[in-house]
């Protein structure tokens, strides 16, 4: 049952719930739908509508007051379907590194192993259309050969590629609102977790539309789905009984954001950059989903140096000097312009498709002549993990938006952890050119600068940003003074709050988080559904 909260605010009135899901992104959806098939009785209360409204976009709005970021309005989606509806596709695991706690990275290591989620990646990759569980032997899986770098320095992985448009959308949703157990609330905004006296558990969740209208959600379990950055400031705006905030005894809550940081971190100096160009580009294989190949340093490595768990990928690119290609800049100009509603998206999508098709037919061809020429040259682009900084956060600002709430600031700061795995990432990197003979690296100038910050400047071909990628700010742990939620994403000391998404996450690994964060939802999902029996 689809019910928009503006137009019929009684329809939610004292009616008790199994479960209350807070947000309608990939993973709110992923349990809803869970929890509703083992017929449970289910509100999944989005904050938008099924598209995109930009006053209830604005409720977004925030600052960045660490390191230059992307506006907070425009890095994330509050709709049905939410910022999952603008993603790439990409499909990755964490690795088993990710999960371990490592000598040389403080603060690493989850309550729960790779071991742990290898099931549920498996139901995951039902959901997504990426064929089918194969993720080792990467060049075998693309169809190309080994291209001989020695394992114990340079390791393989593979990304798979959702070609799906909108997959979490309400337009794929018809088995939701068509379930007779489950009531969709739109328009019904998040204000207030309502703890009980001792605190001890959530009573009910305060709704409200922008118009005015408001409900109190009552449920036996609450899931918070709402993204790192919003399930964190909820929780902290939360704090009528529980000074600081719901879950927040410690001062944990907000802490540990993480995102991808990238970078342009050195030139590949060859005489034949193509083939390399070549062998990590995605592929479109003759059946199944796109693959590609990528390089991240190996285990053996990491521990050796000190690094933290990154990948490069190789891009064919004119000089710094000579600024970012009028076609690249178009674009950036083009996408940021549009609004990502359903028309913005459709033409977005639409891109995306003419630039796959340019890639199946003639972009090898074009990027061979560029590169023979000498137009362009062969730059390594590191995606980093990030190390876990406490001081890397989100807190609460001063500032109230339209519904009265305290915004929240990111104060995202790196660690020397960062830079220092794109240095061991350019060195290694060259000493494997030159011991097979195939060429060295110049490193970027700015990975041997003082300071935690990576460069902003798209003249040089840096962005500091993978793609929106919102990870930590309620991290698991095994213990409440290093972490806000244990190994089963239950809130430590509230008995029936839950929380889902990458806000989870201990650690960032390289790998894009929405297919991890959509295992970890089906396994809360199954959690919650052995409870409530």
């Amino acid at each position: 049952m689809l019910v928009d909260l503006q137009k019929n605010p009684e329809a939610v009135a004292d009616k008790p719930f199994d479960v209350c899901v807070i947000g309608a992104g990939a993973a709110g959806v992923t349990i809803a739908r869970e929890l509703t098939r083992a017929g449970h009785q289910v509100c999944l209360a989005e904050s938008g509508g099924t598209d995109f409204e930009e006053k209830t976009q604005a409720l977004y709005k925030g600052e960045n007051i660490g390191h230059e970021y992307y506006d907070l309005e425009e890095s994330r989606l509050r709709f049905f379907g939410g910022t999952v509806s603008i993603w790439g596709g990409r499909c990755a695991l964490l690795d088993e590194i990710d999960f371990a706690k490592r000598a040389w990275v403080p603060h690493s290591g989850w309550p729960i192993t790779r071991g742990d989620v290898v099931p549920y990646y498996r139901r995951a990759q039902d959901i997504f259309d990426i064929g089918p569980f194969e993720w080792d032997d990467a060049y075998r899986l693309c169809g190309i050969p080994d291209q001989g770098f020695d394992p114990r320095k340079l390791a393989t992985d593979l990304w798979r590629f959702d070609e799906a448009t909108e997959r979490f959308a309400a337009s794929r949703a018809k088995d939701l609102i068509d379930a007779p157990n489950l009531t969709i609330l739109l328009h019904a905004n998040a204000v207030n977790l309502q703890a009980s006296t001792n605190g001890a558990a959530i009573e009910h969740v305060e709704v409200r539309t922008l118009d005015g209208q408001s409900a109190k959600l009552k449920a036996r379990h609450y899931v918070l789905a709402c993204g790192a950055i919003e399930n964190a400031r909820l929780m902290l705006a939360s704090d009528d009984v529980c000074a600081g905030g719901i879950g927040n005894t410690h001062d944990q809550l907000g802490r540990f954001f993480m995102e991808h940081p990238t970078g342009r971190i050195g030139k590949v100096e060859t005489n034949r950059p193509f083939d390399l160009w070549a062998a990590y580009q995605k592929r479109f294989m003759k059946s199944g989903p796109p693959l590609a190949p990528v390089l991240r340093l190996s285990d053996a490595v990491q521990e050796a140096e000190g690094a933290m768990n990154s990948i490069v990928t190789f891009k064919l690119q004119r000089p710094p000097e000579k600024g970012v290609a009028l076609g690249n800049k178009l674009y950036g100009t083009i996408k940021h312009s549009l609004n990502p509603d359903r028309t913005g998206r459709k033409l977005d999508h639409i891109y995306r498709g003419l630039r796959a098709w340019f890639h199946r037919a003639v972009r090898e061809k074009v990027e061979a002549a560029m590169a023979s020429t000498g137009m362009t040259g062969l730059y390594m682009i590191i995606r980093g993990e990030q190390a876990p900084n406490p001081d890397s956060r989100i807190v609460l600002s001063s500032t109230r938006n339209a519904l009265g709430e305290r915004q929240a600031d990111l104060d995202w700061r790196l660690d020397p952890l960062d830079k220092h795995t794109a240095r061991v990432f350019a060195r290694v990197f060259g000493e494997e050119l030159d011991r097979m003979g195939r060429g060295s690296v110049t490193p970027s100038e700015w990975i041997g600068d003082a300071g935690n910050d990576w460069p902003v400047d798209p003249t040089v071909g840096n962005h500091p940003i993978a793609g929106y990628h919102h990870m930590g700010g309620t991290r698991m742990s095994d213990d409440p003074k290093t972490g806000v939620v244990d190994e089963h994403c239950k809130v430590h000391g509230v008995a029936n709050l839950h929380v889902a998404g990458s806000s989870v996450f201990a650690t960032a690994g390289w790998a894009n988080p929405t297919f991890t964060l959509v295992a970890l939802a089906l396994r809360l999902a199954e959690r919650l559904d052995g409870e409530l029996r």
